[in-house]
Order: structure tokens, then sequence, then C-alpha cells
């Protein structure tokens, strides 16, 4: 892929990484937050966390069933923006909706399951943030690096049952965001079981037979 592409492919996830808060900005001018703003900007960038998050996750599956490269150099850019939006969703829940009532909150955290996953999926994303930079990957190592962030699948599972959890009756966005994730675990699952598979119809390596020769100079006995 040429640099002019690449550029492109950026230029377009930022775009999309920054449309939930300029739509929220246009909407506060625009004076059209709905009747319930706290809610309507709540919910927007939960939407937005949880699609910019499942991107992120399907980046991976575009390499392993078209064979594309470009899709990995998106996964970090498109992680980081799904951060972004979780941190803003929580910030409007701890300013605008309790005004900083810790109490309140912590109650909240213990007896709503839905907060409870989706507090949790925040708190693991925030050790993928910090380590997301090239510095990062070089200081932990690449395998110690992976084994981290792996744990975005498990992120992404706690991201559904929030939305799950946290929706009223009758509403199935949150069972779509569901299938497209149990889609893209599965192209993972079927990968790792594939190369497993691979590995073990591999012949083992024989290694040659060691020769040791007599060293120079010295003359056999009989």
């Amino acid at each position: 892929m040429s640099r002019r592409s690449r550029i492109a492919l950026k230029t377009g996830v930022w775009a999309v990484g920054l449309w939930p808060l300029g739509f929220l900005l246009w909407r506060a001018w625009a004076g059209s937050l709905t009747a319930n703003p706290i809610s309507f900007v709540t919910n927007t960038l939960g939407d937005w966390t949880l699609r910019l998050l499942l991107a992120s996750l399907g980046m991976t599956p575009l390499r392993i069933l078209f064979g594309w490269s470009w899709p990995v150099s998106l996964r970090r850019l498109l992680g980081l923006f799904a951060f972004a939006c979780a941190a803003l969703h929580f910030s409007v829940w701890v300013v605008l909706d309790h005004f900083f009532d810790w109490g309140t909150m912590g109650a909240d955290i213990v007896k709503r399951p839905y907060i409870t996953v989706g507090m949790l999926a925040l708190t693991l994303l925030v050790p993928l943030a910090i380590t997301s930079t090239a510095g990062m990957v070089r200081r932990l190592g690449a395998r110690a690096w992976r084994r981290l962030h792996a744990l975005v699948y498990a992120i992404g599972v706690l991201a559904a049952l929030h939305y799950l959890w946290l929706a009223k009756k009758g509403v199935q966005d949150p069972y779509w965001y569901a299938m497209v994730l149990v889609l893209l675990l599965g192209v993972r699952l079927w990968d790792r079981a594939r190369r497993l598979a691979g590995r073990r119809r591999r012949p083992p390596l024989v290694a040659p037979a060691l020769v040791v020769e007599p060293p120079r100079g010295s003359r056999s006995r009989l």
C-alpha cells in the first residue's frame, strides 16, 4: 500500500473517531439534545465506544480472512478513540449525572451489574491506552505487550454485557453488537485452532547425527 493510501486511511479513522464529539457539539449548539440531554449524550458516547471497539477488534479478522495487511495499522488508533469515548462516557456519568457524588456512584457500581461490568471494562482499557505507544512496546517486549493487549477481548465481552443489561426491553441494537462481537471472536478462535492443527500435522525436524572427528595429529591404535 502506498504512503498516500495509508495517510488517507488514517485520516478517515480520525474523522470517524472525532465524529461523536463533533456531532454532540453541533447538537448542543443547535439546542437539539432532546428533552433529556444527559441521557442523550451518555448514550451517544456509549454507542460510539462500542462501535469503535468492535472496529478495532475487526482489524485482525480482516487480515485473517482476506490477507490484507493495512487493517492492522489502524487497530491501535481505533482502540485509542474507543478509550477516549469511554472516558468521556464515564465523565458525563460522574460530572453531569451524579455531580461527583462518590457515595452514590460507589453504591451504583456495587448494586447495578451493568455499571459494574462497565467500570471493569473502562479500568482494563486504561493500561492498554497507556501502553499503546511504540516506546512501551519496546519496554515491555513484544511477547508481554501482546499478552497484556489480549485483554481487549475480555473488554469487548464486558462492554457488550454492559449494553445488554442496560438496554430496555424491545431494543435490538445490543443484540446486533453482541452478534458482531461473537463473529469477530469466532474468526480469531478459528484461526488459532487452524494454526495449532497445522503445527501438529507438521513432521518433527530430525537433527543430523553428530559426527565427532579425532583431533589432528592423533593416530589410531589397533
